[in-house]
């Protein structure tokens, strides 16, 4: 009776132990969910004090977005707020679904920037690149004047094949573009065509809502003229939707294997697998990779690469492999939220370190001499690391090259060509006719005095004959582009000077 007494006692010990440390743990929960709540109230008190003391009105949306804006950069550079109009646009060009001249801006200080110019649209053609600064839309000046971004918007949109004259900034050249209105296409397949009797190629520039099936069409397609093997393209490919990604590598895999799998603090391991319904499980594969290739690319390149189904050529990817969540508010605006990261089916985290210097880790891969030495890769730096390293080839440019590039000069040549032979180039649709087409044409003559008498540029010294070969095929390429073979001249003409492709078909 007394050992059970003794018992009793000490059990009630341990009980009142254990109720005492879940009244302590609750206290400190509790203390712990007040102090959270505090931090996050600091940001409400400090706009309810703007509002009641600033020594005049407020604008509440403008401090709102602008609030909302550094809390989110705070977080990572992924994570991000965006307007309606910005988000309108995003949505938009992955769904596949918009017209204009064919760019996306912003203006960072009163002076819109093309951030990106829309493959095989108007203002691509024409040679509008990202970073040139917009001055003026036809007469109208849009620069340094406070002009509304959606009036420039409005002004460059209209009817397609109808004319705009856009005058831009580039470095210290102003030039000015006219161009032709058209619906911009938003295709994700840029170029799919064989290049031998058993290769076939295929350029890839997003992962938009039609990237799958488009994809599946092309290489359907190519398998009926003999495909056996297959380059894809995702050089400068930034990604999209995830879902593309996982339809793509699904194609290739057989039932079972991983594709990827995403794990964050606040989600759980989620782990995508093949059905093993996918019609290209018995095709090659080889993928064309860069440091432009992100996000989706990387998901795809890295399920290829785990699971031994494709060669990786190139050089190391970008390092994208942070999975946004996305919200979306009733006045048109939204946000994109962090919520895990992307690892491929080894367990490799695709995402490069988040630092100070984040945005500038390209420069940095430049400066370590990461483009041109495989030694200096590494997979704790992130991105998909290619099986074949190919080193960036920089003894092709001289400073004639150069300078074209800055006035687009290449790009307008080919343009006022195409004006001046539209007939000739509308009737080509066959590649071995469009190649005879080029080689009597005398391009090499006629663009030298091109840039002549349009730019002042002229070769200096032996200028020409370091850059001959790879200028000219950039010319032919351009204007091949205008024939009805559209963007698979271009890119078919454009391989026979890409180091990369020479290196994945000799892989073969």
């Amino acid at each position: 009776m007394r050992g059970n007494q003794i018992w009793i006692g000490l059990l009630g010990i341990v009980v009142g132990v254990l109720l005492a440390m879940t009244v302590q743990r609750a206290n400190e929960n509790r203390r712990m969910l007040r102090t959270s709540y505090q931090d996050w109230r600091k940001l409400n008190l400090i706009l309810q004090t703007i509002d009641d003391n600033y020594v005049d009105s407020v604008d509440r949306k403008k401090v709102t977005d602008a609030a909302v804006s550094a809390a989110l950069a705070a977080l990572d550079p992924h994570s991000m707020y965006m307007p309606p109009q910005k988000l309108e646009e995003t949505e938009e060009d992955l769904a596949g679904n918009f017209s204009g001249i064919g760019i996306q801006f912003n203006v960072p200080n009163d002076t819109a920037v093309v951030i990106e110019v829309i493959p095989g649209g108007p203002a691509e053609k024409i040679g509008m690149l990202a970073g040139d600064r917009l001055l003026k839309v036809d007469t109208t000046n849009i620069a340094g004047v406070k002009f509304p971004q959606d009036s420039m918007v409005r002004r460059m949109k209209g009817p397609s094949g109808t004319k705009v004259t856009v005058t831009v900034k580039r470095g210290s050249e102003v030039i000015p573009f006219e161009i032709t209105r058209d619906k911009i296409p938003t295709h994700s397949v840029d170029a799919a065509f064989m290049v031998n009797d058993s290769t076939g190629f295929l350029r890839l520039s997003k992962f938009s809502r039609t990237t799958f099936q488009e994809f599946a069409t092309a290489a359907t397609d190519l398998k009926a003229q003999g495909m056996k093997h297959l380059i894809v393209d995702l050089r400068d490919n930034s990604g999209g939707y995830f879902d593309q990604a996982l339809l793509l590598s699904n194609l290739f895999l057989e039932r079972g294997k991983e594709i990827v799998y995403l794990e964050g603090l606040h989600r759980q391991r989620q782990v995508y697998k093949a059905d093993g319904s996918g019609s290209l499980q018995d095709t090659g594969l080889s993928l064309l990779v860069s440091d432009g290739s992100a996000s989706s690319s990387e998901i795809f390149a890295g399920a290829m690469q785990d699971n031994h189904r494709a060669t990786l050529v190139g050089r190391r990817t970008y390092g994208k492999g942070l999975v946004q969540e996305p919200v979306n508010f009733t006045d048109g605006s939204g946000i994109r939220i962090t919520v895990a990261r992307y690892y491929t089916p080894s367990g490799r985290c695709i995402q490069k370190p988040i630092s100070d210097d984040y945005m500038y880790d390209i420069y940095k891969r430049y400066e370590n001499g990461e483009m041109v030495n495989a030694d200096s890769m590494h997979v704790a730096n992130g991105g998909i690391l290619p099986d074949i390293f190919v080193p960036m080839d920089t003894t092709k440019v001289e400073s004639f090259y150069i300078n074209c590039n800055k006035k687009a000069t290449s790009m307008r040549f080919a343009s006022a060509w195409f004006d001046d032979h539209k007939k000739e180039l509308q009737a080509i649709d066959n590649y071995d006719d469009l190649l005879r087409y080029l080689d009597g044409a005398g391009l090499e003559k006629h663009f030298l005095e091109f840039a002549r008498t349009r730019d002042g540029l002229v070769p200096k010294g032996n200028e020409w004959q370091v850059e001959r070969s790879y200028m000219m095929t950039q010319v032919r390429a351009l204007v091949g582009r205008y024939s009805k073979l559209g963007d698979n001249a271009f890119y078919h003409l454009y391989l026979s000077t890409d180091e990369v492709y020479k290196a994945a078909i000799e892989a073969l």
